[in-house]
């Protein structure tokens, strides 16, 4: 007895983006998930920020102490220079032996201003091979500008193609009134390959602590909100039936809210049993003057005889219904913290319906999977299987098959199907209606389908009729779950 019942095409509908089958709105975004996220973001934001500032500074670390070597090129260069008798300007003997080899990557040279404003080389260091350092055109202008201060700046494209950090300084010379200005360049090739290598590493490590930060963090909120975790999973077993009121201890930000909670489920289930005891209380005041009135028209026949028993007996249908719809929505109420075994009411309602129809020799074949629970109150389950069943049996001709199992979490279906006549798809929204009799011949009230309508809906559940592939009526009932 372990199957799953799938539940029928006509009784199904599509969970709405807010709300699920039953009306009950859907959680909405994880708490978890949101902190976990806003963490991760200004981790990374933070990594990243650190990744650029550290790039950079060691780039600008490199960078200046090219420039410091540079800048002892120059001074080397203009200690050397000097302005001849002819006024010629002279470079003597450097001592730096790469800027004498050809193509070294370093180099040195010195320019003059000309009679057009623009710079013009008057020498040059032998690794140049007669070529000469690029500089923009308005270079005399930001020198001016600096008064004084070494500029410096990078090219791309150096005697043989490589990439140069350039420094350039004007100086005065003794017998030149006009300033010369001197260049030093260096290969800035390994410069920039350590740069990227550093760059590479730093990316790596930071990228590394930020996957052990990011979940370093989500321990942290497990941890954190694993109470709330411990809340939730004990009132779900309150409304799984498992558990009367919320039990354990929690931390101080915590346990109002758990007293809260058993504070409304006490005063839930006095108002229900308030309003049980009102409704039990009603009926005796009514039930007693209607059963008078009954009996006293009954004693003597007349028109005014029958009107009353005809009006006494639709009020006491009336009371009836509204009674029993009341006590199902109290019991509903009331069962939140439930439970109660499928399995069981279908085996006690299968053998006490079989006897009942012995004499139509009818079969009653029930399965439903170990385990299986309504989420309410036994009396209840007992009155809405045992009207199904009940109704099947009188109208089928030998065969009764009720399957019940799991549907969606939370939820149970049962179906109920007999071989009988069945009702026809025109009628099957009457038949439902309180009071109504397909067969004026076949004892009974007609309220037996109308009070499992009643009883289901007071406990959020829903009800369809269709046709069994066994000939007769299908019954679809969906009702909570105690498991899930």
């Amino acid at each position: 007895m372990s199957e799953t019942v799938e539940q029928d095409d006509t009784a199904s509908t599509p969970a709405s983006v807010v709300k699920d089958s039953w009306g009950r709105l859907r959680p909405g975004r994880s708490l978890t998930r949101r902190l976990i996220w806003l963490a991760a973001a200004w981790i990374f934001v933070a990594l990243i920020l650190t990744g650029g500032v550290l790039t950079s500074l060691f780039q600008e670390s490199a960078l200046r102490r090219l420039g410091s070597t540079l800048s002892d090129t120059i001074d080397e260069v203009v200690v050397a220079a000097s302005i001849t008798p002819e006024g010629q300007l002279y470079v003597g003997e450097i001592r730096d032996a790469r800027t004498e080899r050809l193509l070294s990557g370093k180099y040195w040279m010195v320019a003059e201003s000309n009679a057009h404003g623009r710079l013009e080389v008057v020498a040059g260091s032998e690794s140049l091979g007669g070529l000469s350092l690029a500089y923009e055109p308005d270079l005399l202008d930001r020198l001016r500008n600096a008064l004084g201060r070494t500029v410096s700046y990078s090219a791309e494209d150096g005697p043989k193609g490589e990439p140069l950090r350039i420094a350039v300084s004007m100086k005065t010379l003794p017998g030149r009134s006009e300033p010369v200005v001197f260049f030093a360049a260096i290969d800035r090739t390994d410069v920039d390959a350590d740069t990227r290598q550093f760059a590479t590493v730093t990316w790596v490590a930071l990228l590394l602590m930020g996957l052990g930060l990011v979940a370093a963090v989500f321990v942290q909120v497990r941890v954190g909100l694993r109470p709330l975790y411990d809340l939730d999973q004990a009132i779900a077993e309150v409304h799984r039936g498992r558990a009367n009121r919320v039990g354990g201890a929690y931390p101080r930000e915590i346990q109002p809210l758990a007293d809260q909670v058993n504070l409304l489920l006490e005063h839930s289930q006095e108002t229900v049993e308030r309003q049980r005891t009102h409704v039990g209380n009603l009926a005796h005041a009514l039930k007693t003057p209607l059963a008078v009135m009954l009996a006293e028209a009954g004693t003597t026949d007349g028109p005014l005889q029958d009107i009353v028993r005809r009006q006494a007996q639709v009020m006491r249908d009336q009371v009836e219904h509204h009674l029993r719809r009341a006590r199902a929505a109290a019991r509903a109420a009331h069962g939140l913290g439930e439970s109660t075994p499928v399995e069981d009411v279908l085996d006690e309602l299968a053998v006490m319906i079989e006897r009942v129809f012995a004499d139509k020799g009818v079969e009653i074949d029930w399965r439903a999977p170990e385990g299986l629970a309504f989420r309410g109150e036994r009396q209840d389950l007992q009155e809405i299987f045992g009207n199904l069943i009940e109704n099947a049996g009188k109208w089928c001709k030998r065969r009764v098959r009720v399957l019940a199992g799991p549907s969606v979490p939370g939820q149970m279906v049962v179906v109920v199907e007999d071989d009988g006549p069945g009702i026809p798809e025109d009628q099957r929204d009457t038949a439902l209606k309180r009071g109504t009799r397909m067969d004026e011949a076949t004892p009974g009230t007609g309220l037996g389908l109308s009070i499992v309508d009643e009883l289901v809906r007071a406990y959020g559940g829903r009800m369809t009729l269709g046709h069994s592939d066994m000939g007769g009526l299908k019954v679809v009932v969906e009702l909570p779950s105690a498991e899930g």
